[in-house]
C-alpha cells in the first residue's frame, strides 16, 4: 500500500482499555497502545472522545488534556513529540 499524506488523516478516534484507535479517511484503522500516551492513558473514556480534528484530520487535539497528535507521525510509529521544551 502506498503511503501518502492524503490518506494519513483521521476521521474518528476512540479507545478501549489498552489502545487508542484511529479510523483513517481511507478506511484503515490504526491501533496504538495507550502506554505511548501518558495523558491519554490517565484520561477517562469520555475525555478521550472529547477531541477535535485539525488540518482536515492531520492533527488530533484534546483541549481538556492538553494533548496533540500528528497522524502521519503515528503511521511512522513516532508517538513522542516535543511539547513545551520536553518530550510528551
Amino acid at each position: 500500500m502506498n503511503f501518502s499524506l492524503n490518506s494519513a488523516k483521521a476521521q474518528k478516534v476512540w479507545s478501549d482499555a489498552d489502545n487508542l484507535w484511529i479510523l483513517l479517511v481511507d478506511g484503515r484503522q490504526l491501533s496504538i497502545s495507550m502506554v505511548c500516551f501518558h495523558r491519554l492513558k490517565e484520561a477517562s473514556a469520555e475525555q478521550i472522545l472529547d477531541y477535535s480534528l485539525s488540518g482536515g484530520g492531520l492533527g488530533i487535539h484534546w483541549d481538556n488534556l492538553d494533548e496533540d497528535l500528528y497522524v502521519p507521525n503515528l503511521l511512522m510509529e513516532i508517538t513522542s513529540t516535543p511539547h513545551h521544551g520536553h518530550i510528551a
